[in-house]
C-alpha cells in the first residue's frame, strides 16, 4: 500500500503544481499587460518560456516516477 500511496502523492503533485504555475503565470501576465500594453511581445515570450519549463518539469517528474516504480 505504501507504493500506491507514494504514486498517488507524486502524481497529485505533478498535476496540481503545474496547474498552480499556469494560473499564476496567467494572472501575472494579464496584470502586466494591463499596466503596460506595449510590452505585449516580451510578456508573451516570457510567459511561453515559463509555461514550457513548468510542463517540461512535470514530464520529467512523471518519467522518473515511471522508472522508479515500474
Amino acid at each position: 500500500m505504501d507504493r500506491n500511496l507514494a504514486l498517488l502523492v507524486i502524481f497529485a503533485l505533478c498535476i496540481f503544481l503545474p496547474c498552480w504555475v499556469f494560473a499564476q503565470v496567467g494572472r501575472v501576465s494579464i496584470a502586466a499587460l494591463g499596466r503596460n500594453p506595449s510590452a505585449a511581445p516580451k510578456i508573451l515570450q516570457t510567459m511561453i518560456i515559463v509555461l514550457m519549463f513548468a510542463e517540461a518539469a512535470v514530464i520529467i517528474a512523471m518519467l522518473i516516477v515511471f522508472q522508479l516504480f515500474s
